[in-house]
């Protein structure tokens, strides 16, 4: 087992490596960079994500004006940006300078990946603070809705899933299934605004918060306070993002369960007196839940950024989906390839963590045997 883990810890390298090459060639195509963003800043053409970006990094504000009242001056630099005529060349020269891309495309990236190693992660392009602080700033909300949502909806999906499996074609299996299914139908979102609208101080009760993930008073509360009121800013958001989620992991249980229960060896370990609940979690749950773990890292993962963006700009919580998004569309590429850099090795240490534990589950299971 040793040998395979170095393997696939090795094989991240490449794998990493790949993930980046291939995102930032595709960004060297991609129209509206950050100097393009700061020309349509001054033109008054900018249009942003939000309007949470109040300035620029560097010695940008003095070098605007100053631009500005030289007025136009005809270089070649300037056609190399929609927008740039009548802006001072050597503006956008410095431009160019404090965004790096004032250097060869490949000696940007080899710098960028030498950075990366150190784990360091340079100043956001758009806000006074670097990458790293802004990254650790947001990360309490995404860790917060992604882990207790993962938490959730497995706690519950699972003893679901195996109750529907026992009791298959029952009145109970029936009726659970008829709300699983309404449930993953709904989009998270549409639950989202349905709850704001019904219990967050919409047009009937003002029962839950509407923004942030604690009180403006947290600091001064004791300490059941604080986890009451932490878990209070969190009930809405969770609900919307788990109902979906809990909906396919609940019918995946189940449908793992029935294939599980309907084979030989549990036959046989009935016959031989084996105890119903025995047979249960003795046997057929180790199988089953194979499929099931299959499926954690994805679903993991995928709760920090894509399950929780919406959620997070329909209750105001400053994640780190928001984040990617806001700096995807204004084009702040060091927040971009950190997140990237960042989301790509946790994904690789989480699918290398899920292996594992699949052996755990059944030692029968030999990664080491088998090619990585």
């Amino acid at each position: 087992m040793a040998a395979y883990i170095i393997k696939r810890l090795l094989l991240m390298i490449p794998t990493l490596f790949g993930i980046m090459a291939i995102t930032f060639a595709i960004i060297q195509f991609a129209p509206g960079g950050p100097v393009e963003q700061v020309i349509a800043k001054l033109s008054g053409n900018a249009v942003s994500a939000t309007d949470r970006i109040t300035g620029s990094g560097g010695d940008f504000g003095s070098v605007q004006e100053s631009s500005l009242e030289q007025g136009g001056v005809s270089d070649p630099v300037n056609s190399r940006y929609r927008g740039a005529q009548g802006l001072d060349p050597e503006f956008i020269r410095q431009l160019e300078r404090e965004f790096g891309f004032d250097k060869p495309p490949l000696e940007r990236f080899f710098t960028m990946i030498w950075n990366y190693m150190r784990f360091d992660f340079g100043e956001s392009y758009f806000r006074d603070i670097s990458v790293i602080e802004l990254i650790k700033e947001k990360l309490p909300v995404s860790v917060s809705l992604g882990l207790w949502m993962t938490l959730i909806s497995y706690g519950i999906s699972i003893p679901l899933g195996i109750a529907k499996a026992v009791r298959d074609g029952s009145r109970f299996d029936v009726w659970t299934s008829g709300v699983i299914i309404v449930g993953y139908a709904l989009p998270g979102f549409l639950v989202a605004i349905f709850l704001i609208v019904f219990f967050a101080g919409g047009s009937f009760y003002d029962f839950f918060p509407l923004r942030g993930l604690t009180s403006e008073n947290f600091d001064q509360m004791g300490v059941f306070e604080k986890i009451v009121d932490y878990f209070w800013h969190l009930a809405l958001p969770l609900f919307s993002m788990a109902l979906a989620a809990f909906a396919t992991s609940a019918l995946l249980t189940k449908n793992s369960f029935l294939d599980e229960i309907r084979k030989q060896y549990v036959v046989t370990a009935r016959a031989k007196g084996v105890s119903e609940r025995q047979v249960l979690y003795g046997h057929v749950f180790r199988n089953a839940m194979l499929i099931v773990i299959a499926g954690f890292p994805s679903a993991f993962i995928g709760a920090f950024f894509t399950g929780s963006l919406l959620i997070e700009t329909i209750f105001s919580l400053d994640g780190l989906g928001l984040l990617s998004f806001e700096s995807v569309l204004n084009r702040d590429y060091a927040v971009v390839f950190a997140n990237l850099y960042i989301f790509s090795i946790l994904g690789l240490v989480v699918g290398l963590v899920s292996d594992l534990t699949y052996t755990w589950i059944d030692p029968r299971i030999d990664f080491e045997s088998r090619e990585v």
